[in-house]
C-alpha cells in the first residue's frame, strides 16, 4: 500500500484509538493472497489488554466498513499490541521500557545493550552491561538522536531486584526468628 494510503488510514484510526485510551503504534497493510491484511498495534503505560484490544477492534471494523478507504475489496483486520520485543522509536516507547534491557544501535556504528534506568523527552540514562561479563554495568546518558535504532530483548532468566530484595529479608527474618527459639 502506498504511503498516503497509509496515511489516511492513520488519519482515521488516531483518534478512535485516542479515545479508547491507547497509543496507536503502528499501521501495515499488506497484500494476503487476493486481499489486503491490515495490521494495526496500539498499547498504553500500563500495556494493553486483550478486552481493549476486541474492543478497538470492533470499532475499527465499523469505521473501516463505514469509510471508503479499503474500497470494495475483502481485507483481514488484526488489532495486537506491539509486543515482547518492541522497537523503541517515541520518548514514549523509552519510558515504557524503564527496567528493561535493550539491543541499542548507535548513529556512529556501535551497538551496545543496555537496561534503560530512565527515560525522558530527551533522551535515557541506561546501564550498559558489561561485554562478556567482563567488568561492571556502567550508567551512560543517551540522547535519542545518537541512536538508529533499539529494540526491547526478551529476558528469560533475569530475576527482579524487589523480588531478590525481599526474599532477602525474609530469610533474615527467619533467621533471628530461630535464633530467638534457643536463648533460654
Amino acid at each position: 500500500m502506498s504511503t498516503t494510503h497509509t496515511d489516511r488510514l492513520r488519519a482515521l484510526l488516531e483518534p478512535l484509538a485516542a479515545q479508547a485510551g491507547l497509543d496507536l503504534e503502528d499501521v501495515r497493510v499488506t497484500r494476503a493472497g487476493n486481499r489486503r491484511q491490515v495490521q494495526i498495534d496500539v498499547d498504553t503505560d500500563g500495556g494493553v489488554d486483550m478486552d481493549a484490544i476486541a474492543e478497538f477492534s470492533r470499532v475499527v471494523g465499523e469505521a473501516l466498513d463505514e469509510s471508503d478507504l479499503m474500497g470494495d475489496g475483502a481485507y483481514l483486520l488484526e488489532v495486537g499490541s506491539p509486543g515482547a520485543e518492541r522497537p523503541l522509536v517515541l520518548p514514549r516507547h523509552w519510558q515504557r521500557a524503564e527496567g528493561r534491557l535493550a539491543k541499542i544501535h548507535l548513529v556512529d556504528g556501535g551497538e551496545i545493550v543496555a537496561r534503560v534506568l530512565e527515560a525522558d523527552e530527551d533522551g535515557a540514562l541506561v546501564e550498559v552491561q558489561p561485554v562478556k561479563g567482563r567488568g561492571r554495568p556502567k550508567e551512560r546518558r543517551l540522547e535519542y538522536a545518537e541512536v538508529a535504532r533499539a529494540r526491547v530483548q526478551v529476558e528469560f532468566n533475569r530475576q527482579d531486584d524487589k523480588l531478590l530484595d525481599e526474599a532477602a529479608d525474609f530469610a533474615d527474618d527467619d533467621a533471628s526468628e530461630e535464633g530467638d527459639d534457643g536463648a533460654e
